[in-house]
């Protein structure tokens, strides 16, 4: 018998997770609540490579389509929402199965939380405005000022995370460096796996034609239709989905046809690049060969198998 509340399958983009969990969920009653930051976005379907409808209805989901894309949800959002969707799924004598790749989620959930505020609008769309005035570099450097060991770890064209940190240091006065050194305790007991492919270059061979298929099936006409909406802006949270604010760029006339493209499939893989960074760092997490399919489910079958014992007796 596990003493696991559930199973946390992680791996990189275009890894294999969400048909991997479904196989699963054919065998072992179970169903799945996704720990994706762009898959929490209404009217973000083809972008996020979001489930089918299909797919949906073979078995429950949860943390899909909940908010509107100029809304904000946090590592803290998604870690209240986890805890309590885990407690009610095993109340239905059915199997927890969280999956998805992002990384800073399932540290909320494995090691606790940081003491970071939430997301303050009003302070979120003063960065964004200055972003759009003075440019990302000038943002960079101001963050180098009031947090240095936060700027030396960015990417200094790492738009998301600049931001945040300044958002953080705005409302706290304190760098955000020195608030996430601050561990608390972990959320959940978890069985976590994760899927590593064993060859890279197969890896970013599926994401270049993954990408390339979004386009295929309507991604720039979606994102023509956010852009239409009221109080959408090129730096809300949601835009900071690989692809999306390439696809904005483009749109509106900031760059090629051909440089999107490009820009975009590059933005994807480096994001598996962090996600298997992270993954390979994480302690008690067994790694799991995605082209072995097979073995895979069965290795996470006898785990659910044990928790669903547990859940029975």
């Amino acid at each position: 018998m596990s003493e696991s509340q559930a199973i946390l399958l992680l791996g990189p983009t275009a890894s294999g997770k969400t048909a991997l969990a479904l196989r699963l969920a054919e065998e072992i009653p179970s169903e799945i609540i996704s720990i994706d930051s762009a898959l929490v976005y209404r009217h973000m379907d083809i972008g996020t490579a979001k489930p089918t409808k299909e797919e949906m209805a073979a078995v429950p989901h949860h943390l899909i389509n909940i908010i509107e894309p100029t809304e904000c949800y946090s590592a803290a959002d998604f870690a209240q929402d986890c805890v309590r969707l885990v407690e009610e799924i095993r109340n239905r004598g059915k199997v927890p199965l969280i999956v998805g790749g992002t990384m800073l989620y399932a540290k909320a959930v494995r090691e606790g939380l940081s003491p970071l505020p939430a997301t303050d609008p009003a302070v979120r769309e003063k960065i964004g405005e200055e972003l759009s005035a003075k440019g990302l570099p000038a943002l960079y450097e101001r963050l180098r000022a009031v947090d240095s060991k936060t700027a030396d770890r960015l990417a200094p064209a790492d738009t998301q995370r600049i931001t945040r940190a300044l958002e953080v240091f705005e409302m706290t006065g304190k760098p955000i460096s020195e608030l996430t050194a601050q561990k608390g305790e972990p959320l959940l007991r978890l069985s976590s796996y994760a899927l590593l492919p064993p060859d890279r270059a197969v890896l970013h061979a599926r994401i270049a034609e993954r990408f390339k298929l979004m386009i295929k099936n309507g991604f720039l006409e979606e994102v023509k239709r956010l852009m239409a909406m009221p109080g959408m802006h090129d730096y809300l949270p949601s835009m900071r989905s690989v692809g999306y604010r390439h696809a904005w760029n483009y749109l509106s006339g900031l760059t090629t046809f051909d440089a999107f493209k490009e820009a975009g499939i590059a933005a994807t893989r480096q994001l598996a690049k962090r996600q298997i960074t992270w993954m390979r760092s994480m302690q008690e997490t067994i790694l799991l060969n995605p082209d072995e399919k097979d073995l895979s489910l069965d290795t996470l079958k006898k785990e659910a198998e044990q928790i669903l014992s547990g859940l029975q007796n």
